[in-house]
């Protein structure tokens, strides 16, 4: 099957049915010990004391001055935090953390175990019937017995299974119904959905909320690392960039780094591309103020020549 076409099949399974990826960037980290919770909900933006056993929620960590490091997604389990975050940050994340870890119980372990995505309406019913898991039914919850969560990785509800990877054969998902989905779907969704990749959509200069990232900040929790820097632009409204999303016009596929200009002024770089089918060409980049209106055209400069493109809004498809 040609590459176009097989995308295609895949995104449709997202859409009308069910897929799976094995998300290989990714690591588990188990985070253990009697002061395991108080340590990362200080070093982190999610409200790590409020998460309940068998929940599971988004974070950052960001410095001082609130520039994102990275981003994960914390597990609450019985005995212990688990953080899943990529594999290529977690060192950085590791030494910026130990940097603050002094006198506390903390104990942080990486597990040998395998991340898979799992995307599409009929997920939940394959999962629950055709592999007998107990499936948790609202999003942004963990089943620690079974290893399976229900959260919106990369915007749309979908499960997420840990596996140990000495056990990974007993869940055969494609021969269970599901399609296996290439990272190229996978990254067509995450850029319909405007949900910025850490080191690829931002810099080590972007702010946390410059990248969008709210669904990973509480706003009611107590004091955090870069708590201050987040409120006082939470409530000055003081940004002057924000992640936008791109429609290109015609049929080019603009390499990433493009420059993009608004009356020959640079107002951002692009950051994201890929050929959505139903969409076009769309991409994502964080932009000047002046090119926030949806509908703004504005100029790609790319090798093969300058590109027209228009800013959206985020998620796609949304007016």
């Amino acid at each position: 099957m040609a590459v176009g076409n097989q995308i295609e099949h895949e995104y449709s399974a997202i859409k009308t049915g069910a897929g799976f990826c094995r998300l290989d960037e990714r690591l588990v980290i188990r985070v253990s010990g009697d002061d395991r919770v108080s340590f990362l909900h200080g070093m982190c933006t999610a409200d790590i004391k409020g998460l309940a056993l068998g929940q599971v929620a988004p974070a950052l960590f960001v410095t001082e001055h609130s520039h994102v490091i990275a981003d994960c997604f914390v597990y609450a389990s019985a005995d212990a935090l688990l953080i899943e975050i990529d594999r290529a940050k977690w060192p950085e994340v590791r030494t910026h953390l130990e940097k603050f870890l002094v006198a506390d119980d903390v104990e942080m372990e990486e597990l040998d175990w395998s991340i898979i995505d799992c995307e599409g309406p009929s997920c939940a019913a394959l999962l629950a019937n055709e592999l007998h898991l107990a499936a948790p039914s609202t999003l942004w919850t963990f089943d620690p017995d079974r290893l399976i969560a229900r959260f919106p990785r990369f915007g749309a509800p979908a499960f997420t299974l840990l596996v140990p990877r000495d056990r990974e054969s007993d869940a055969p998902l494609a021969n269970k119904g599901l399609v296996e989905l290439s990272p190229a779907t996978l990254e067509i969704i995450r850029i319909e959905h405007g949900i910025p990749r850490i080191g690829i959509d931002t810099t080590a200069k972007t702010l946390a909320l410059e990248a969008r990232l709210q669904r990973a900040i509480s706003f009611s929790k107590g004091c955090y690392i870069g708590q201050e820097t987040i409120e006082r632009a939470t409530a000055r409204g003081g940004l002057k960039r924000k992640l936008c999303g791109l429609c290109v016009a015609g049929d080019v596929t603009p390499a990433a780094g493009s420059a993009i200009m608004l009356d020959d002024k640079p107002v951002g770089v692009l950051t994201s591309i890929a050929r959505a089918p139903g969409l076009g060409v769309i991409g994502l980049a964080i932009l000047h103020h002046s090119a926030w209106a949806a509908g703004t055209s504005v100029m790609l400069r790319a090798p093969a020549g300058n590109i027209i493109a228009h800013v959206e809004n985020l998620p796609f498809g949304n007016p």
